[in-house]
Parts: structure tokens; sequence; C-alpha cells
């Protein structure tokens, strides 16, 4: 079995949101990653509030792309009043001048959760060499009108049952039950949080490639939990290897936890003290996504205490 942290001393500390000002509507925000460093990303969305908030463990979209080890810029759409080409020279030269941007020479990425701010960015785009790819969120009846900007585009489209077309660098997902574009912007009554999910995943694999990462090694990342679940049993070391608000459900009983303070108490009062001494997983398969780990295994273990979450 690996070792990973002395469970003696105390885990590292999480990354915290350090978000910088730009100017009204223009916020940049470093990776919240582990690691710490990331390529960057631009995102594009409606005026909000709450964009720095995580609520019943919903991230905003900036923290969460930060969350995923980016150095983000968001740009809501109150700042296009001075001029696309401006607003998004401030965002590029802010994510150059970034001590966490790596590398440093980046190629980017933009996301915008609104096609009328997608439209407006879309030409000043066009000129930006370090920009190599663009996600939209589109209701059906705007995908006509979306501008395109010389670069590979995935689009989501809410209330179309159309097939995935890919075409002429445009890649486009349909989203039946979405009921506008705002299907993935958190916090608003459209927020559709499967259609969110299915939508960030593909968002994922399609940046990725384009933007030469970031990459994880997600398997490492998986034994460590497990490790510290299983084996050592820290409750805080376990919650080291997780986000901020994490979201922890165990289907045969619907037991865990949303959010930090929760699931902490759901580890310690129900989890890893409760399971028998002799444990074991066995692995029967493993697959691999682009932010996620399915495993198949064989849980062993004396019943000799009552185990909460099954």
């Amino acid at each position: 079995m690996p070792v990973y942290a002395d469970i003696t001393k105390p885990p590292a500390p999480l990354p915290q949101p350090k978000p910088q000002s730009l100017g009204e509507g223009i916020t940049l925000l470093p990776p919240l990653s582990r690691l710490g460093r990331g390529p960057g990303l631009i995102i594009l969305t409606e005026e909000s509030e709450k964009h720095l908030q995580i609520i019943e463990g919903v991230p905003s979209a900036l923290i969460k792309w930060a969350e995923e080890g980016y150095a983000v810029v968001e740009i809501q759409g109150k700042a296009f009043s001075r001029g696309a080409k401006e607003v998004i020279g401030v965002a590029l030269e802010a994510l150059s001048n970034c001590d966490k941007l790596e590398p440093k020479n980046s190629k980017v990425g933009v996301v915008a959760y609104d096609p009328k701010i997608w439209s407006q960015a879309a030409r000043a785009l066009l000129g930006s060499p370090n920009v190599v790819g663009g996600v939209v969120y589109a209701s059906a009846t705007d995908e006509d009108k979306l501008e395109t900007c010389g670069v590979p585009v995935l689009r989501h489209v809410a209330g179309s049952s159309a097939i995935t077309k890919k075409e002429d660098g445009v890649t486009t997902y349909s989203y039946a039950n979405g009921k506008s574009f705002r299907m993935a912007t958190p916090f608003d009554k459209d927020f559709d949080y499967w259609a969110e999910s299915l939508s960030h995943t593909r968002n994922l694999t399609f940046l990725k490639p384009l933007m030469g990462g970031p990459y994880f090694d997600l398997e490492r990342i998986w034994d460590e939990h497990t490790y510290y679940e299983f084996a050592d049993r820290s409750v805080e070391h376990t919650m080291s290897t997780m986000v901020d608000q994490p979201y922890v459900n165990h289907v045969p009983t619907l037991t865990g936890g949303i959010g930090r303070g929760p699931l902490t108490e759901f580890y310690r009062g129900h989890f890893i003290f409760q399971n028998s001494v002799d444990t074991e997983l066995e692995l029967i398969s493993r697959t691999m996504g682009i932010d996620r780990v399915v495993d198949e295994f064989i849980y062993k273990f004396t019943h000799d205490a009552t185990v909460d979450w099954l």
C-alpha cells in the first residue's frame, strides 16, 4: 500500500479564492487546484453578485472553472459597455501577467453562458492568436444567430432535440429538457443540475486537448482518497483530497453529504471509523474519463459492526 501524507500532521490547507478586480464586471481568479497553476480561460456571463459563491454545493461558474485548475477571467455582460475589443484585451493581458498562469504562453479557451454576450465577443476574439476554442450556451431560437470566431466551437443548445452535429469546426449538442441557455447558469431558475454537469464534462473533453490541459492524475488522486478512507483512516486527509464544497452520495442508503461541514460529519460519525478493520477493496475494472474514475470492485469485510452507509 503506498504511503501518502503523514496523517499525524495536519493536511495542507485548501486553496482559497483570491479574486482580483480588473474593472467593473471583470474578475481574475487564479486556479483553485492543489497544484495552483494552470492555463488561461475567459468566461462570459450575465451580471451577478453571486459569482464567487457556492450555494448548496453548487459553485458559481467562476469558482467551478478555477477548481478545474484554470486561471479564469470572468467578464460579465455589463463590462462590454467599454467595447468588446477593449474588454477582451484587458482579459488577455491579465492572464498573460498572472503569476499562476502555466505555461506562460498559455493557449486560451472561452466559455460563454449567454449567446448575446458571445456574439458581442466573437468578433473581438478573431484577432486573438492565443484563443484556440470557444464554448457557447444557447436556446434553440438563438442557434441560427450565433457568431463564429475562426476557432473550433462547441455549442450547447437548450430546448432542441436535434441529433449531435459536427460540421465546419462547430460541434452542437442538444438538451431537449433544457428550459433556456441559462440551464448551465448556477442559481438561475432555469438551472438544470444534470444538463450543466453533462455539458461541463463535454466542455472539458473539448477544451483540454486544444489548450494542452490541465491534466491531472485522477487515478492517483482517487487511490490517495481511498487510502485515507480505508487504510490510514483520517477524516481530515480524506477531505483534503476533495474540492472546497464536495458532494458524496452512497446510493444503497442515499447517505453522504453536500458541503464540507455535513460531509466531514458523515465521514467522522458514520463512515471511516464504522468500517471493519479487515476491510479490503478488490478492483475488478476501472474506466477513466476526463473528469471521473468509475471503479467496479468487490468490497470485502467482516460484518462485525453496524455499517451505516450500507
